[in-house]
């Protein structure tokens, strides 16, 4: 070994460096070692000990399996006309007018009154505009047979909770949308 004088004056050991070919065996070895692995068995090919029996689904079969064919869906139950219609089996315009003269008490007996739009209906329900001398156009919801009708609503701006979340949908869009005759 020899040593060596740095700046300070101090005697420092010097170690020749080592030739490359003393890491060359060592890095052979470990590559060596992990190239010995090999495949992991699951992947190895089958022994020709190793036998199967044939199942049902590898046998094969004279006619080829008819192709699947869709089926069409169910047909749907008819739904109501989802638009409200003039009411054919009523209530009248008049029969509504009544209801709000009477027991609704909605408009004074001596209001002039007159029907402008329907009654239409829809599941029971119906949709019906007045025309009320001295005052803004009235809209009218009511339900029920023309002999028991009950009012739900009535005014200028129709579109309640109970005609919102109960109404058919002819109604709620009569009175929700503002498109009569619809």
């Amino acid at each position: 070994m020899t040593t060596s004088v740095d700046a300070e004056d101090r005697t420092v050991p010097c170690t020749p460096p080592r030739p490359a070919r003393r890491r060359l065996p060592v890095a052979l070895a470990a590559l060596l070692a992990l190239a010995g692995c090999g495949a992991p068995p699951e992947l190895d090919a089958p022994t020709a000990s190793v036998t199967t029996a044939p199942t049902a689904s590898e046998t094969p079969s004279a006619t080829p399996p008819a192709p699947v064919t869709p089926t069409a869906p169910a047909p749907r139950p008819p739904t109501p006309d989802p638009a409200a219609t003039p009411c054919r089996s009523g209530p009248s315009g008049d029969r509504v007018v009544a209801l709000l003269r009477g027991p609704a008490r909605v408009l004074p007996r001596d209001a002039r009154v007159t029907v402008r739009t329907g009654p239409l209906c829809a599941e029971g329900w119906q949709y019906t505009v007045l025309a009320v001398r001295g005052h803004e156009e009235l809209q009218v919801v009511t339900r029920g047979r023309p002999e028991e009708l009950e009012l739900v609503t009535a005014g200028t701006d129709v579109c309640g909770v109970e005609v919102r979340a109960a109404g058919p949908t002819g109604i709620r869009t009569l009175a929700c949308d503002g498109t009569p005759g619809a």
